[in-house]
């Protein structure tokens, strides 16, 4: 939208930062360093900022070689191509940021355990992948409270609750002048004399884009942050701004969803590593099965026909278990380790899985035919499926699927189901950067005085090797900042 001289600014600083993650942290702290007046505008309110860098795993990736970097992200990409320029910012940047956060008296350290954690060993330069948080133990956001310190030790703003809206753009030169943002039900236009940035995250809590631009599901829901919502994609666009990897995501899995709960809840005998006593299968619509259970995808990718594609999940999806799985402990750890579900929702599920299942979240039936009836399944149909799926038991082997964990009869009734639903961390598409971190129109060229960094627009565009995003924003946020912080104020 252009802004007229009869029009008046709320607030003025160098540099606007919309979205306070780790895109937006080492953005803001960059251009901070580099003589900016910066300002960041956070959707969430005060406690509940982070973003998806919050509540993840807490790992971010510092490569060990940059030619390794250069070939083995062009070998995730695939068949979908990044410009190389591209590839080998992401490369070189990805090597520093160890010691940029060094350099602010970050304290890096490699994981441990689990294992090194190579996505995808096959692929050549996977030898560059190594694994590091902040401190001595990871998850638990322990990584995001040094971003977040990083920020509050400099005399940056956190505007809360005050979500970017709208971009202003000149009406001549189409460059952008500042943002419109909103604070309750005040509207605030706030001058960016140098450059916007955008961190403000993908579109994984919005179901009309998940339905548009994400293949096979009908729905999905996060275990990451409920406020990214597409805002700055939806902004971009609006002054002109190129799409790309709108189709990939890191997912999906299959989880608990429920309207009391923004976010969804992992369940324990679905984890690829988590063995607990009684058996369980998964069946969709037509009440068959459809995956190993167990499998361990590779972010929710699966290979197929040599081919990795996002897992399938016919919806609905209803996890059949019996009294021996629901007498073996809760179904969701709750420890505060990651996931916005057990770090800021903190849900005290029961221990005993009673208080869920009097909610109607768990439903139960003394027979599968009762069971069908209550989840809408064909009852013979199901009973058929959990013949086939005992018989496997006691044969010690899946022919379908090739399943080889919890391998156990689904036979001591009562019987239980759960819906389950997909389920992501976040989205990778967005507005298309350039090597500067400059959001571009359809023809390549910038749009002047915009910038973006982190998961909205991820340079991730087919495979994604964890820890991927928050070192992508890092890399990119300190592009962005160091750009942005020099551009020439407009008057």
């Amino acid at each position: 939208m252009g802004f007229s001289q009869s029009d008046k600014w709320s607030m003025e600083t160098d540099v606007v930062v919309v979205g306070f993650g780790a895109a937006g942290a080492a953005t803001a702290v960059t251009a901070h360093e580099r003589g900016a007046k910066v300002v960041i505008l956070e959707k969430a309110p005060e406690g509940q900022e982070g973003g998806n860098t919050r509540v993840a795993g807490q790992g971010y990736l510092n490569t060990s070689s940059v030619e390794s970097a250069l070939a083995y992200l062009t070998a995730l990409c695939g068949p979908y191509t990044v410009p190389e320029a591209m590839v080998r910012v992401w490369a070189q940047e990805m090597c520093q940021n160890n010691a940029w956060l060094e350099s602010l008296g970050g304290d890096p350290q490699e994981h441990q355990h689990p294992p090194v954690g190579i996505e995808f060993p096959d692929l050549p330069g996977s030898d560059c992948v190594h694994k590091f948080h902040d401190g001595p133990t990871y998850g638990y956001s322990n990584t995001w409270k040094m971003f977040a310190r990083l920020v509050k030790q400099r005399p940056i703003p956190v505007l809360y609750e005050t979500p970017g809206r709208e971009l202003i753009q000149h009406h001549v030169t189409k460059e952008i002048l500042g943002v419109r943002s909103q604070h309750g039900h005040k509207s605030i236009s706030i001058k960016a004399r140098r450059a916007v940035v955008l961190t403000c995250g993908g579109f994984e809590n919005n179901q009309d884009m998940i339905r548009n631009y994400l293949p096979g599901l009908p729905y999905c829901y996060t275990s990451g942050t409920p406020y990214n919502e597409g805002d700055g994609i939806q902004m971009a666009m609006s002054v002109g701004a190129d799409l790309w990897h709108m189709n990939n995501y890191a997912g999906p899995s299959m989880a608990l969803k429920v309207p009391e709960i923004r976010t969804t809840f992992s369940m324990q005998a679905l984890h690829f590593s988590k063995v607990m006593a009684g058996g369980m299968i998964v069946v969709g619509p037509d009440g068959n099965r459809f995956c190993d259970e167990k499998y361990k995808t590779r972010h929710g990718k699966v290979p197929v026909n040599s081919r990795w594609l996002p897992l399938t999940t016919p919806c609905p999806m209803f996890m059949i278990f019996d009294q021996t799985l629901f007498s073996a402990g809760p179904l969701y750890d709750k420890t505060p380790s990651h996931g916005w579900t057990q770090i800021i929702e903190r849900y005290e599920w029961s221990p005993d899985n009673r208080a869920e299942q009097a909610k109607g979240w768990i439903k139960t039936a003394d027979t599968i035919t009762a069971l069908a009836a209550l989840i809408g399944l064909d009852p013979g149909r199901l009973a058929d499926t959990v013949k086939r799926w005992n018989r496997y038991c006691e044969a010690n082997h899946d022919p379908e699927f090739g399943r080889r964990l919890m391998m156990a009869p689904i036979i001591e009734r009562p019987l239980y189901a759960v819906e389950l639903s997909p389920s992501m961390l976040n989205t990778q598409g967005g507005p298309r950067r350039n090597e500067k971190a400059q959001i571009v129109r359809p023809d390549g060229t910038p749009i002047a005085r915009l910038y973006s960094a982190g998961e909205m627009g991820s340079i991730y565009s087919y495979l994604y090797q964890g820890t991927g995003n928050i070192g992508e924003a890092l890399a990119f946020g300190r592009v962005a900042g160091r750009n942005a912080a020099a551009e020439p104020p407009w008057e």
